[in-house]
């Protein structure tokens, strides 16, 4: 996942955070508790962490788009 370092408005750390916050997530806690008890009181960083989206998940057959058509091209050439 790919999880800004730090919050882009106050430049808070976030990323070290967002494995214990998964595993929360998993067990079924609150994730109003679970951002209270991570340190998060301010609703810029509970907004990156809770906007982060799975990218790579989204790209990963863009890629493979890419890459197999660059075999063909390349045995056409041949």
């Amino acid at each position: 996942m790919l999880i800004p370092v730090r919050c882009l408005t106050c430049g808070k750390l976030i990323a070290d955070k967002y494995d214990e916050y998964q595993s929360k997530m998993k067990s079924g806690e609150d994730p109003t508790k679970i951002l209270d008890s991570l340190g998060f009181d301010r609703y810029c960083c509970r907004r990156m962490l809770l906007t982060s989206v799975e990218t790579i998940q989204q790209v990963i057959p863009f890629y493979e788009a890419i890459q197999k058509r660059k075999q063909e091209v390349q045995a056409e050439l041949e």
